[in-house]
């Protein structure tokens, strides 16, 4: 899958936008993740009571996938919004987080397991 869009323009855009409507006011970090969690729950809510065919069915179509984006990219939106007002390179922030999971998933214990971490033996 292309896109026509680079990560940096996006963040740029993200960042004017909020400048525009002189929103860094109310973006403190404990309303961004607030903000990102209700979002989130929006995403959780499509599917909240949907069995798992239901699922499948519901993301096998355009409007189904069109809800799940739009809701994806709000939560992404706050959680750029929250790197950059705190000076976090986001993709830096996810690029450590894998390498500890490498860490703590090697794949000798943890292929076909769903345990966490701390319960691989």
């Amino acid at each position: 899958m292309t896109s026509d869009h680079d990560f940096a323009d996006v963040e740029n855009q993200i960042s004017e936008f909020s400048r525009e409507r002189n929103w860094d006011k109310f973006h403190q970090p404990k309303n961004l993740i607030l903000a990102a969690m209700g979002e989130l729950g929006e995403l959780a809510e499509i599917l909240q009571w949907k069995s798992d065919s239901e699922v499948i069915d519901f993301l096998s179509t355009n409007d189904g996938r069109d809800r799940i984006k739009e809701e994806v990219a709000d939560v992404a939106i706050y959680l750029i919004r929250i790197c950059q007002t705190q000076n976090i390179n986001f993709v830096d922030a996810i690029a450590e987080k894998l390498q500890k999971n490498e860490i703590n998933y090697p794949v000798e214990k943890s292929k076909d397991n769903a345990s966490k971490y701390t319960e691989l033996k």
